[in-house]
C-alpha cells in the first residue's frame, strides 16, 4: 500500500479545517433528521446534487442516517438494513434504485 503524500504544514491545516466543516455539516443533518425538520426523501436528492454539499451527505453511512430517524434506534436500523439487504458498510452513495425506493417506502409518512 502506498504512503499517502507529504503535506506541507498549510495544506495539512487547510485538510482539517475542511474535515472539521464536513463533520459540522454531517451532525446539522442528522439532528434535523432527528427532530424531523428534514426527510429522508430531501436527504436524498440533496445528497445527488453535483456540489460540494451534496458531495459531503453522499459520503455519510446509511447506517447512521437511519439511527437518526426519530423512533429509530442501532438495533432497529441494523434490523431494517437486513431486510431490506443493504450492507452496514454502505453509504447514500452507494445505494442502488430498489434500496432508495424500499427505504423510503419504509418510512413514508
Amino acid at each position: 500500500m502506498a504512503n499517502p503524500p507529504t503535506l506541507t504544514p498549510e495544506q495539512r491545516q487547510l485538510a482539517l479545517e475542511k474535515a472539521a466543516v464536513a463533520r459540522r455539516q454531517r451532525a446539522e443533518v442528522k439532528d434535523k433528521l432527528k427532530i424531523g425538520s428534514l426527510t429522508l426523501r430531501e436527504l436524498f436528492d440533496a445528497a445527488e446534487r453535483g456540489d460540494e454539499s451534496g458531495d459531503m451527505l453522499a459520503k455519510l453511512k446509511v447506517v447512521s442516517v437511519l439511527e437518526s430517524l426519530p423512533g429509530v434506534g442501532k438495533v432497529r436500523a441494523r434490523h431494517i438494513m437486513s431486510e431490506l439487504e443493504i450492507s452496514e458498510s454502505r453509504r447514500l452513495r452507494g445505494l442502488g434504485t430498489n434500496q432508495r425506493r424500499a427505504l423510503l417506502e419504509k418510512f413514508a409518512g
